[in-house]
């Protein structure tokens, strides 16, 4: 009788939690954006495909409205789903919603540099950023330059594939990696450098591996999988390693500082630590000059390098439209002329090819997470302090209303009646407002003048019949990671 007792009381007890959790659970929703309900601990895990997140958030925005509410573990999240929600939370709320939400795979980050820092430094370093990097020629003619040497390089290692199958990872993802290199450290790697490939080996997997399933998991459930063996282990002994590499480069550059003539951008970073710490604040500390070096180099290399991987692969199984790119090429630059920004005005496919490569290949889909600064009104709904908020940018790139056939590559998208350049203000692969990608103008640069140089000297040939190409990417999470494939480059005549 005694042991039916206990039994009896420790289930009465067991009801009572879950009751309670309920109940929280309930009023803590009552009046945020509606969802799905959730599970105590798990919260709506079941409900959401790991595979493809993405997805799933469009099928609750269909069911649930442009703004709902999820619980991922136990934290809640809100997503936004649709051009008028996400632009009232990226650029009309930007203050409120200018946090960055928790991301466990970058833990070392958290509250250090410029992408993952969600503390009091952010915004300083991020300005400081933004106006040092434009120094340096963000989107001006020293960055057009330092891509037209880097390009060079590139036509003579593609040269040295005398028209066999290459697998174009490491060959064409050198050159931005070279780029930002030169800007950060005033550096460049060999093709074939075995730095070089061990970092973007690093980058590479990086991203692939936080668009999989298991690390969908571990940055909702961290506090329980931490301990777990997985690929979450791997990510976190990749950022630990990529931070050690430009914690040495920083140490480098310290020893040889000459602040009367900075030679890149670590050195500016530097000559800012030193400032600070005349003055007693404490912002910048060598560590966050690192994660800020760490930062930049890991986007600016994986980010372009993918989208100039993704969009040969593009191109090869629609050779209709790298012919018209020839001819266009071939009018506007000729076959021996650099090709410079300058060429874009007069060269509106290209113009429109770039812009659908970045659109149809969503790259980041559902955009990094955003967090509420302060408990506000979104909607008619509240929003409270620390919440998490996810404003998806594929709901934006694949909007059918915007764009007919989001689902088709068709430069079309960009382009009217009279085949002039259409811009779109739907297309915002790079986020928008005060988290916005501080690389974006470098980043379109590289796009426009390196592929038009690849395309100016080589005709781009499949080793498989075009029809056959496989577009689809082969994990969707953090990216949209492209499929391995191998291409074979031809000299023009």
């Amino acid at each position: 009788m005694a042991a039916l007792g206990i039994t009896l009381a420790l289930l009465v007890w067991m009801v009572t939690l879950l009751l309670i959790s309920i109940w929280k659970q309930i009023h803590s929703s009552w009046n945020l954006p509606p969802g799905p309900f959730p599970l105590p601990i798990v919260g709506n895990v079941l409900q959401v495909d790991l595979k493809d997140i993405p997805k799933s958030f469009a099928r609750l925005a269909e069911r649930f409205g442009p703004v709902f509410t999820l619980y991922l573990g136990t934290r809640r999240v809100v997503v936004l789903h649709g051009y008028k929600a996400v632009k009232e939370v990226l650029l009309n709320r930007k203050n409120e919603f200018s946090g960055r939400g928790k991301i466990p795979a970058f833990q070392m980050y958290e509250d250090k540099g410029i992408i993952f820092n969600n503390g009091p430094t952010w915004k300083d370093i991020r300005r400081f950023s933004l106006t040092t990097l434009r120094d340096y020629g963000m989107g001006k003619q020293g960055n057009e330059e330092r891509i037209q040497r880097e390009a060079h390089f590139l036509l003579e290692e593609l040269r040295k594939t005398r028209g066999q199958p290459f697998d174009p990872t490491f060959l064409v993802g050198c050159a931005p990696c070279n780029v930002i290199a030169d800007i950060l450290f005033n550096r460049r790697f060999n093709y074939d450098d075995k730095k070089c490939l061990r970092l973007m080996s690093m980058f590479n997997h990086n991203f692939y591996l936080l668009s999989t399933p298991w690390l969908q998991l571990y940055n909702n459930f961290s506090g329980c999988l931490r301990y777990l063996p997985g690929s979450h282990r791997k990510v976190l002994a990749n950022v630990s390693e990529i931070k050690a590499y430009t914690l040495e480069m920083a140490k480098e550059h310290l020893q040889s500082l000459d602040p009367s003539c900075p030679r890149d951008f670590t050195d500016c970073l530097l000559m800012e630590m030193e400032k600070e710490k005349r003055s007693g604040e404490s912002g910048y500390t060598l560590e966050n000059v690192a994660v800020t070096l760490a930062d930049l180099f890991f986007a600016g290399t994986e980010t372009t390098s993918t989208t100039l991987r993704y969009g040969l692969l593009i191109l090869m199984k629609y050779p209709e439209i790298e012919e018209k790119l020839h001819k266009e090429i071939d009018r506007v630059i000729g076959p021996s002329r650099i090709p410079a920004v300058k060429d874009r005005l007069e060269m509106p496919y290209m113009d429109a090819v770039v812009h659908e490569i970045q659109r149809f290949i969503d790259l980041i889909p559902s955009n990094l997470p955003h967090e509420a600064t302060q408990d506000t009104m979104l909607q008619g709904y509240v929003i409270p302090k620390g919440t998490v908020v996810i404003p998806t940018l594929d709901s934006l790139l694949y909007d059918d209303q915007e764009f007919s056939d989001p689902g088709q590559f068709k430069p079309e998208h960009f382009l009217d009646g009279n085949g002039k350049f259409k811009y779109s203000d739907y297309f915002k692969p790079f986020s928008a407002g005060k988290r916005v990608c501080v690389g974006e103008g470098l980043a379109r640069m590289e796009l426009f003048l390196l592929l038009s140089t690849i395309l100016q000297h080589f005709n781009l040939k499949s080793p498989v019949d075009p029809r056959d190409i496989d577009l689809r990417p082969i994990a969707i999470g953090f990216g949209r990671v492209p499929p391995h494939y191998k291409l074979c480059v031809i000299p023009r005549s």
